[in-house]
């Protein structure tokens, strides 16, 4: 999970058009990778163990991560790895050890609100979605036990968004308009400074 155009990307006729752009501009993995539907798995063999594994791995190697789906590894299986910041077993604000979700099932939703949102797989790119803020998720933890855990706050957003990488949905398709979506990086001075996103003008006035 990490301009003067206002043109919304719902329902608009561009939509589709400015969300290729943003892709093409910003996404470090093939379109085809991260919008195919991912499989339930079936049984945790030693492929899928070492896919926990490799997900993990990935994730704790990016301290700005606090997420990771296996299709952003190139795997099309339903497992994913989050940190929580107060999770179903932890309290405090900084993000904990990785627990795996496999096989996640939303039960309940609800409590939407508009809160930051990114992407590893969309570096620099971040914005503003709306997603539910409370997240009863059922499934099987990585001992293939199963589990029915609540998410609230800022965890049910990354626990949302994962699980919308299984269904190759993307942080960019939930973005209401282009003032909700601003790129992070370093200035002369080694500084983060914020810009907003503009669209190549052609796209943007048709």
């Amino acid at each position: 999970m990490n301009g003067a155009n206002h043109d919304t990307f719902n329902g608009r006729r561009n939509s589709a058009r400015m969300r290729q752009w943003l892709y093409e501009r910003s996404c470090c993995i093939p379109n085809t990778a991260l919008r195919r539907k991912s499989e339930p798995i079936a049984s945790f063999s030693a492929s899928v163990k070492r896919v926990i594994r490799d997900l993990k791995d990935t994730l704790m190697s990016r301290p700005d991560g606090v997420g990771l789906a296996a299709p952003q590894v190139n795997v099309h299986q339903r497992a994913a790895i989050v940190r929580l910041r107060a999770g179903p077993s932890r309290q405090g604000s900084e993000a904990g050890p990785p627990v795996a979700l496999i096989n996640p099932q939303i039960v309940e939703a609800r409590n939407e609100q508009k809160d930051s949102d990114g992407c590893l797989s969309f570096p620099g790119l971040y914005g503003r979605t709306i997603r539910p803020h409370y997240l009863r998720v059922s499934g099987l933890d990585e001992q293939a036990r199963p589990f029915d855990w609540v998410f609230e706050s800022f965890d049910a957003v990354v626990v949302h968004h994962e699980i919308d990488h299984l269904d190759g949905v993307l942080f960019i398709d939930r973005i209401e308009g282009l003032e909700d979506l601003y790129r992070v990086h370093a200035d002369g001075s080694g500084h983060l400074v914020r810009a907003p996103v503009k669209l190549p003008v052609p796209l943007g006035r048709e």
